[in-house]
């Protein structure tokens, strides 16, 4: 199975400089946060692929112009093509903005799907916009992880936490994948394709 993560800065590859075929074999597409709706509007029409996604703390505007043809998974739990995946957009609270939160507030948000997830029995991915405290994050109040993605790693042991927010560009940002317990931190900022088994075989 084939996925391809995205996320705060459009690719001139799926965009401006996009060819025909280019998401073929695309099994479903990810996106992490910030990014512009007609991006993911086209990345769904043209890759024929499912596009789910969680807001960033840029995202205000996706309330009135959310991205055609995708569908928000912030703050559930769905299962597409046999994958369980937990969407926790946002960011830790910093000026009060459109989705951003506080430590408490988040596992607010956690618990109102604590039964779905139960139900589910397991998560596979969990789809973030900011990264865990430690893990991905950066030192200055922005760019700063959660504290509770640790706790929800320790407890619910996905394969994977992706996220946002800490661009490539950014000279302190760590660099590759990272691995805590059994869960792989996947920074999707631009794009990264991810090939894992199907979870339906």
């Amino acid at each position: 199975m084939k996925l391809l993560l995205v996320s705060d800065e459009e690719s001139p590859l799926f965009w401006e400089y996009y060819r025909p075929g280019r998401l073929d074999g695309i099994d479903l597409i990810l996106s992490a946060g910030d990014l512009k709706s007609d991006y993911l509007s086209f990345l769904v029409t043209m890759g024929h692929a499912p596009v789910l996604y969680v807001h960033g703390n840029h995202d205000g505007f996706y309330e009135r112009f959310p991205p055609e043809g995708c569908d928000c998974v912030d703050g559930d739990l769905v299962c597409v093509k046999g994958l369980r995946i937990l969407g926790l957009g946002g960011c830790p609270l910093y000026n009060g903005g459109p989705h951003q939160y506080t430590e408490r507030q988040l596992r607010r948000r956690y618990r109102k799907l604590w039964w779905k997830i139960r139900k589910a029995k397991g998560v596979d991915i969990l789809l973030t916009h900011a990264p865990a405290r430690g893990l991905g994050d950066l030192d200055d109040r922005v760019h700063r992880g959660f504290d509770f993605f640790l706790e929800l790693m320790d407890k619910l042991k996905p394969r994977y936490l992706i996220h946002g927010h800490v661009h490539p560009s950014y000279k302190m940002r760590p660099k590759g994948d990272l691995q805590y317990g059994e869960t792989t931190i996947i920074n999707a900022c631009g794009y990264r394709i991810l090939e894992i088994p199907d979870p339906q075989q």
